[in-house]
């Protein structure tokens, strides 16, 4: 399709880019304050505005813009209301954070708006030039956001790190794309695959790219061995960016590797079922990833006291989990995969939430900090332990039903043994994520109250809902899930 009919389906993007310059213009009217201020308006409704339009996009047949650039499909149109939402959330949570308190709001909100951009870009990208410009669009503006509040110590790590190891991961990642490009003579992905599928004598070649590509897939995602940056920024970051990193950087690195992987290196072979190159075993070579991943993500979270780190190993391990649905190999394993990531959002989002209510009373976050704290603040306590419950799997939360079609999923592909050692994995997640549970009920703590804080306990109430309703109301969600899970052929 051509540039100026692309544009009727580019309107999610063009409102965040107008979004952007309006935050920036604002900044010179100095209306900053406490609080809820004309730019945090103002963002939060372009945020409002660009959901409401990619609404719009659902039932529009699938088609390329731009020249072949990008594509708009179900796919991309679900990704893009993830990450709007999850933009959404998080520049809600940030008015109060004390921890952004002495910062310039309108620079934070850019730079969050520009993020967003980015990732809704990366999950249309079908031409690898386009994928890169995108991934970097986001990366800059993450590493930005990682060291802003500059407080100094753990702050500048985790800034510092993560540029590191973004830098190095990126790299990587390109060079594995001009090897595909040195063998296909195109950039475009769709025309990859025909090309590969074609000629297949270069083999090691055409495996050694995509291992170059799942470096940049795998450090956005944390997935090992690519995870060394995630707790060291978790911890250092400001809470409402953690939060932000653990759900729509996640979104953004699955949206790449399905998008990428499933258009470039594999093909429909019907009824659902995704075939492969010859001499390639990608089943079995995602399986091993998606198990060291969930198990060396349990086993970090163990003996951590920080509640940031903790979470942090805790999103390597979802990682994991979530890599059972790529291994899967089928339209039913990308459809669990949206499934799981939709509730994967409320669940820690509302985690998070609650960290950083408690961050901003003490400047806490050890686990030690939330002994008594059903005394303190009950409302915290209970909701707090729904995530928790989520997070692990069981019922009667919507992370029980996320995960148990992950498990469908991997065992129609016949990936028994996968499914067995998730749900092994599961088990000793009970240990580290009941340490926080304990602490909070059976702990003795201080008699002090948590101050009550009206606007984050209602929007509290209202990201915890669903992890309770989404345990009986999930049909809805998983046919939308499915019909999502459609990309261009």
């Amino acid at each position: 399709m051509d540039n100026l009919s692309s544009l009727l389906y580019f309107i999610p993007e063009l409102t965040l880019t107008v979004t952007l310059l309006l935050v920036l213009c604002a900044d010179l009217l100095r209306h900053e304050r406490e609080g809820m201020d004309f730019p945090a308006w103002l963002a939060l409704l372009g945020l409002f505005v660009a959901f409401v339009a990619h609404l719009g996009l659902y039932g529009r047949p699938a088609v390329s813009l731009f020249e072949g650039m990008i594509a708009h499909d179900p796919f991309a149109v679900f990704f893009k209301g993830f990450f709007i939402l999850c933009t959404f959330v998080v520049a809600l949570l940030s008015i109060y954070s004390l921890e952004l308190f002495y910062y310039r709001k309108s620079e934070y909100l850019a730079i969050l708006l520009a993020i967003c951009l980015g990732m809704c870009l990366v999950a249309s990208s079908t031409n690898l030039i386009m994928l890169y410009l995108s991934i970097e669009l986001m990366s800059i503006g993450s590493y930005l956001l990682a060291g802003f509040a500059r407080k100094g110590g753990k702050t500048d790590e985790a800034a510092i790190k993560y540029v590191l190891f973004g830098a190095m991961s990126t790299g990587v990642m390109l060079f594995g794309m001009s090897i595909l490009y040195g063998l296909t003579g195109t950039t475009d992905i769709a025309e990859i695959r025909q090309v590969l599928f074609q000629n297949v004598s270069s083999e090691p070649v055409v495996l050694l790219s995509f291992l170059f590509v799942l470096v940049g897939a795998g450090y956005k995602i944390a997935a090992v061995p690519f995870h060394f940056w995630c707790p060291d920024v978790y911890e250092g970051a400001p809470t409402p960016i953690t939060a932000f990193l653990s759900v729509a950087s996640k979104g953004t690195g699955f949206a790449l590797l399905i998008r990428f992987f499933y258009r470039a290196m594999l093909q429909p072979a019907g009824e659902g079922a995704w075939s492969s190159l010859p001499a390639v075993d990608w089943m079995f070579l995602f399986a091993i990833l998606s198990a060291v991943t969930m198990t060396a993500g349990n086993l970090g979270a163990i003996p951590q006291n920080n509640i940031k780190r903790l979470l942090a190993y805790s999103g390597i391990a979802h990682a994991g989990y979530l890599l059972m649905g790529v291994a899967a190999l089928s339209t039913e394993g990308i459809a669990s995969i949206l499934f799981y990531l939709v509730m994967y959002l409320f669940t820690n989002f509302t985690a998070f939430l609650v960290v950083m209510i408690l961050v901003n009373r003490a400047g806490k976050d050890e686990i030690p900090s939330y002994r008594g704290l059903w005394q303190q603040a009950p409302l915290l306590a209970v909701v707090m332990s729904i995530a928790l419950v989520s997070l692990i799997g069981l019922p009667p939360t919507a992370g029980f039903v996320g995960k148990l079609y992950l498990f469908i999923a991997v065992w129609h592909s016949g990936l028994y043994w996968l499914a067995v050692v998730a749900a092994l994995n599961s088990v000793v997640s009970l240990y580290y994520y009941f340490r926080i549970v304990r602490a909070m009920f059976l702990e003795p703590g201080p008699d002090t109250p948590v101050p009550h804080q009206p606007a984050y306990e209602t929007i509290l109430v209202l990201l915890a809902a669903p992890i309770l309703l989404l345990m009986i109301f999930f049909g809805p969600v998983l046919r939308f899930a499915q019909y999502c899970a459609q990309m261009l052929p």
